[in-house]
């Protein structure tokens, strides 16, 4: 396989899976998708692959060539894997890419998670939260995890309910939630 090593900072990649295993003797690999739905982690390419847990690994650059939701997985070709041999020395890396790549946003209320992470968030009493440390998906609703560093709240992320204003410029999130929750 032909990969091209990149020397970029972590911040300009966004991972959206990994490889977790093979899928036949051609080359196709098996991945576990961060995307929504999971078979949008083969709408990108090209892809940029690393092991897992390997910060400071360089980022290997590789186009897909296919891929495709299979049952319950994601399966994909990559440029360069021909056999079941070289799929096998894949698994393990995690599928990053550009955030360069991801769609424009075209709502005033759509934002990308990682735009929210580290986001101040205070009610309407004026109350500081903390600052979102991640979010959790849930069945009814995307769920964010606020801490002060001393407690931890988790705040459901309903627009115009609880969630009542956005300000990626500002760096804050206005909720309608009492502090003793």
């Amino acid at each position: 396989m032909s990969q091209q090593t990149e020397n970029t900072p972590e911040a300009e990649k966004i991972i959206l899976g990994r490889i977790t295993g093979v899928y036949g003797v051609k080359g196709w690999v098996k991945v576990f998708s961060y995307t929504d739905p999971m078979e949008s982690i083969v709408d990108y390419s090209p892809w940029f692959l690393r092991p897992e847990g390997r910060k400071k690994t360089p980022w290997e650059r590789i186009k897909l060539k296919a891929g495709k939701r299979q049952a319950k997985t994601v399966i994909a070709k990559l440029e360069g894997c021909n056999d079941r041999d070289q799929a096998l020395s894949l698994i393990g890396r995690e599928v990053a890419i550009d955030a360069s790549q991801l769609e424009t946003l075209q709502g005033a209320d759509e934002y990308y998670w990682r735009d929210l992470i580290g986001l101040k968030v205070a009610n309407t009493e004026g109350v500081d939260f903390g600052e979102v440390k991640s979010l959790i998906e849930t069945g009814a609703n995307d769920v964010l995890v606020v801490s002060d560093g001393e407690r931890e709240r988790l705040i459901p992320w309903l627009m115009q309910d609880v969630i009542l204003s956005v300000d990626l410029q500002q760096g804050q999130i206005e909720v309608d939630w009492d502090a003793d929750f």
